[in-house]
């Protein structure tokens, strides 16, 4: 009953284009992401806040990726539920939402925090006038946001996504 190979895909398809959207945001202007858990403590304290003008960008470019991280997952769980032999349950259409989100959180932890930004650590994550702070190189920021708030927001927005499709295919 549950389909493996569209969770694959579709896990991908949505963690390709969020991250790859997420790091366009980042090259734009990596100050619309001075946020706790998404910068350094130590490059938090020695950078002003954003202006107003940054923030009202970050929103502006913020919002279709608002809109994808939400559609998406709806429109796989939509789907594997029309696809199904039989009728999903609730916890089926979860498990399946639950998973479509968890596939972007792992390859954000990964790739994004882990691989890009603490490892690599290209030029367009540091914020002008910290380059080299240690802070940069601090993976366990990464997992406290993830495993703290991160698993919440996946278990929260698959029940969300899981109870539209349930109530309303």
């Amino acid at each position: 009953m549950f389909d493996w190979h569209k969770l694959l895909v579709d896990g991908l398809i949505y963690s390709v284009i969020g991250s790859a959207y997420l790091v366009l945001m980042l090259a734009i202007d990596n100050r619309m992401f001075l946020n706790p858990g998404d910068y350094p403590e130590d490059v938090l304290a020695a950078v002003p806040p954003r202006t107003e003008k940054e923030t009202r960008k970050a929103m502006l470019l913020g919002i279709p990726w608002f809109i994808w991280a939400f559609a998406f997952p709806l429109y796989s769980t939509l789907r594997f539920a029309e696809q199904a032999t039989r009728s999903p349950g609730f916890t089926t259409l979860f498990a399946h939402a639950f998973l479509i989100f968890f596939s972007f959180w792992l390859v954000d932890l990964v790739i994004l925090d882990g691989l890009m930004f603490c490892l690599i650590t290209p030029s367009f994550v540091v914020i002008p006038g910290t380059e080299g702070f240690p802070g940069y190189k601090d993976f366990r920021m990464h997992l406290r946001g993830h495993f703290g708030k991160g698993l919440a927001y996946l278990a929260v927005s698959g029940a969300i996504v899981s109870a539209i499709v349930w109530l309303f295919r």
